[in-house]
Parts: structure tokens; sequence; C-alpha cells
């Protein structure tokens, strides 16, 4: 059983990935009815919470439903980060993370992100920042390093684990990477074979496969593993590589009724968070995921994302539906 301090997450937990601009109530909704064990919200600005920033309050939203959810938090200063700890930790999430990979140039800039890799004495301050203005389990994300010459994983996860984490995730990749080339795993297994490490070793990058997710599982010995693209319209991943652990089996792929149904769900769940014109706005950088594969799709994502109307958005759908069954 992996635990996250109390929290139980089961045998070998399939984690969604934090993801900017993705990861909100909405999207989170419909991975965790396709089986995600554990969601996070996506990265929230220290210093914007402590100026009361509204997109970055709203981004602390958690409903019942996701449990056990973490909240995210990234940013370079220590005050900064003690401060947000606190005002994370009275939204009662079951555990809080620190983002220490983001590769993204305008939070490098800052000396937050994976802009911390640079400086491995103060990600600790950072971290026992958090962990001491806290009651909630502490996590972080983080990757192998700065740069090809600075993999300091190794360092950094006993570090980490000295100043109170409980759980450390590890993208495969170093900053100078951002997302490209293959994620190497073969770091993040030493981490986890490393006797002084105690703590939960959860591995992202890559996985797009019940397959892979099997391979990566067995080679690298990880405790859980992150998805984070590829649950991006297509949140039967879950599901998927769950079934294949438990029967070798590969699930046939959605239906274009459950395409439709997920699709629609998202929708209206934006709507009902964002409102209506923000949230059919929100929603148009989603339809091309739900909709990949599909022959001759163009003209219905050229209405999806031009239109908003919510009515017309339901029309479009309902044809999708008729004229793909009819095809099929």
């Amino acid at each position: 059983m992996v635990k996250i301090g109390n929290i139980e997450l089961g045998k070998f937990p399939l984690l969604l990935a934090p993801m900017e601009d993705v990861s909100d109530p909405p999207f989170r909704a419909v991975c965790k009815e396709h089986g995600a064990d554990l969601m996070y919200t996506e990265f929230i600005s220290s210093e914007g919470l402590i100026r009361d920033a509204i997109k970055s309050r709203q981004k602390l939203d958690i409903f019942e439903y996701e449990r056990p959810v973490g909240i995210q938090i990234f940013g370079g200063d220590e005050e900064a980060m003690a401060l947000s700890a606190r005002i994370v930790d009275a939204t009662n999430p079951d555990l809080l993370d620190i983002n220490f990979g983001c590769p993204v140039k305008k939070v490098v800039c800052k000396g937050a992100g994976a802009g911390v890799l640079k400086d491995i004495d103060l990600m600790v301050r950072l971290t026992k920042a958090v962990v001491d203005n806290t009651k909630l389990p502490v996590t972080v994300k983080t990757r192998l390093g700065w740069d090809d010459d600075s993999k300091n994983i190794e360092e950094v996860a006993e570090r980490l684990q000295d100043v109170g984490i409980k759980a450390l995730t590890i993208h495969g990749r170093t900053r100078s990477q951002m997302y490209k080339g293959d994620a190497d795993w073969t770091l993040i297994s030493k981490v986890r074979n490393n006797p002084r490490i105690q703590i939960p070793i959860f591995g992202n990058g890559d996985i797009d496969s019940p397959e892979k997710a099997l391979e990566y599982r067995n080679r690298y010995g990880v405790d859980g593993i992150m998805i984070g693209r590829a649950a991006i319209g297509y949140p039967w991943i879950f599901r998927e590589i769950k079934h294949y652990f438990a029967t070798g089996e590969i699930l046939p792929p959605p239906t274009i009724e459950e395409r439709i149904d997920a699709c629609r769900k998202h929708l209206h769940g934006s709507i009902k968070w964002k409102g209506e014109k923000l949230g059919i706005l929100e929603m148009r950088r989603h339809y091309s995921n739900y909709l990949k594969g599909l022959s001759h799709i163009k003209d219905y994502r050229t209405k999806l994302v031009s239109t908003d109307q919510l009515s017309e958005l339901e029309s479009v759908l309902d044809q999708i539906l008729e004229n793909y069954i009819v095809e099929a």
C-alpha cells in the first residue's frame, strides 16, 4: 500500500499531473471518473495568493468528489512560500505540493519552478518553509536537474526527505530539455532504490499507453506513475492502464458515445465553474483532443471552436454522435 502521510493510495497509484491551463476542476472531474487516484490543481503562484489575485485564488477550488487532491504552489521566496502554505492549509486539501519542475521561461526567470534547480540550498530552504507552515503532507514535483551537467536529483531527493517531504515526483528530463527528447527514468530508479529514501517516488514522463506503464513499473520499480499530456482529451488512459495491470488485456478504445459524453461533461463543468462565456472559450483547446483520430472531423471541429452559443455546441456534438455512429 502506497501512502503519503496518512493518505492511502492503493498498491500502485496513477496520478494526474498538474498542468497549467489544463488541470482545472472540469478536467479533473473526467479524469477522476475514469480512474485517476490522486490529482493536483494547476500550479498556483505564491505571490499571486498573497496579493489575493483572483485567478490564483480561483485555482484553490477543490471539491469533495476529487479527494484525495493536492494543491500545488510555486515561488522563489521563502516568506511568500510560507505564507501561501498557510493560505492553502485553510482550504483543506489532502496535501500540498511544491513545483520545482516547471521549465517555462516566465516562471524560471522569477527563480521559481525549475529555476530553483540551479540552487539546491534554496530549494531546501523553500521546502522547509512550506513544511514548517502547514499541517498537510508536503510533496514535491521536480526534474532530474537543470541540464546534462547538473543532474542532481539523488542529492535533491535525500535533502528534501530530510526536511520533511512525504513523497517526490520526478519528471525524467532536465530543464534544458523542456519536453523534448525521451524521458530518462534510470535516475528515477536510482532514487527509488537508494536505501536512504523511505518516501514514495513517482515517475513522470512519456507514459502514453498501458504497455509502457507496465514496462516502466517493472523496469524502474517506482511506487506509482504520474500522467500528464497523455490524459488530455483521453481520460480513459487511467482505466486502460489499470485494466491492463489486472488482466494483461488491452481495453478497446472509447466509443464515440463515450468520447462525446466525456467532452460534454467537460464542457458543462467548464461553464459551471467559469461562467458561460469563459467556460465556452476555454473549452476550445480540448475539442481536437477528444475528437482525435476521427476521419473528416475538421468541419465539425471548426464549428466547435468558432461558436460562443451553448445550444449550437450541443447541436454540433449531437451531429457528431449521430453521424459517427452511422459511419461506424
